[in-house]
């Protein structure tokens, strides 16, 4: 797994830990600052490497590579789009080059969402049209169409286009949407939309896509072959006016305040039934009526406040200017030799290192 230093991957490992599975991570250790609180039991063997330099000795021996390291979100595309297109797109279609040639039969490759870019008023299925408006976006299309042509009889990549994800993470996020409202209304008492919140978003917990993953692991080949499946359900269909009105009510005395129709037209809903077709029995546990209890919980116990949580390492695009303008990393977001000693992991003193 890539990315098991990460916001989902530091989770789905754990999950995917619990449910017997032998987990080997990959991650270069961009977001090793961020630790929130102690919420995962198990952490995988992981080793620190860039993707970019992975060989095929590194994969020799796996029976599946699930791929979570890339630049995660859109401003940060934004900010270097030749460098997100050099890691999310060419980066990616290496590794998915290196699995099949180590002899690795499944590849699942986490995918978003975000691909359908500016929808219609009819909720979009697979089978919709793409419209990215991002480098992150278009990355994710790139490599759905790259590797989706290395399948054949031997190999088997399968492509979740996950909803927004959402719910505690020890590597924690601040910087989607319902984490950052939930963190926002936390630390000041009140929500202060600067649009009217018009625009939709489909919503999904980090347990259910760690839940979906773990299926399809366990999936017979021919269920998974190929397969491109929305991660969600149809019920976490929020406009982003519902989502602050959900934190809103989960924090006690938070007032909410919407603005004037923004100029972001990014706004889409996504039907979810394809992967309760392929993958019988899955379906989402959580809501974000649930995953804003969970982070009211989680704040509660650790005391959050404002300080912690602007914290730089709870939010990607931070974190990277820091390290850019620190001299850590180079303009290919490389470590450089002052910078490579922050690849070693904070001590977790509460979890138990398996695999």
């Amino acid at each position: 797994m890539t990315g098991t230093d990460g916001y989902i991957g530091s989770v789905m490992a754990d999950v995917l830990l619990g449910f017997g599975h032998e987990v080997t991570g990959i991650d270069t250790g961009f977001y090793r600052a961020g630790w929130l609180y102690d919420g995962v039991t198990r952490i995988p063997a992981t080793i620190t490497r860039d993707v970019r330099d992975l060989t095929v000795d590194d994969l020799a021996g796996a029976d599946a590579v699930v791929h979570l390291a890339e630049l995660s979100n859109d401003p940060l595309g934004q900010l270097a789009p030749e460098v997100t297109f050099e890691i999310n797109h060419r980066g990616s279609v290496g590794l998915a080059r290196l699995a099949r040639e180590a002899g690795v039969p499944r590849f699942v490759y986490m995918s978003s969402c975000s691909v359908y870019g500016i929808g219609s008023d009819a909720p979009v299925t697979e089978a919709s049209s793409l419209n990215p408006q991002t480098a992150y976006a278009e990355c994710k299309v790139l490599v759905e169409r790259d590797v989706g042509a290395l399948a054949d009889d031997t190999f088997h990549p399968t492509f979740l286009r996950n909803a927004t994800a959402f719910g505690a993470s020890p590597r924690m996020r601040f910087d989607i949407v319902l984490n950052n409202l939930m963190g926002v209304a936390w630390t000041t008492g009140e929500v202060r939309m600067t649009s009217d919140g018009s625009p939709w978003r489909p919503l999904v917990h980090i347990r259910d896509i760690s839940e979906a993953v773990r299926r399809i692991l366990e999936a017979p080949t021919e269920a998974i072959h190929g397969q491109i499946l929305n991660v969600g359900s149809d019920e976490q269909n929020y406009r982003v006016r519902e989502i602050a009105e959900i934190v809103s009510a989960a924090v006690p005395d938070c007032q909410t305040m919407f603005g004037p129709p923004s100029a972001d037209n990014r706004s889409y809903r996504v039907r979810f039934d394809h992967i309760g077709e392929v993958l019988p029995g899955f379906a989402c546990a959580w809501n974000a009526e649930a995953g804003a209890a969970e982070l009211a919980t989680v704040f509660r116990r650790i005391g959050l406040d404002a300080d912690l949580f602007m914290s730089r390492g709870f939010t990607r695009l931070d974190q990277l200017t820091y390290l850019l303008e620190t001299g850590q990393l180079d303009d290919r977001l490389r470590w450089t030799a002052e910078g490579g000693g922050l690849a070693t992991p904070p001590p977790q003193a509460a979890a138990e290192v398996a695999g």
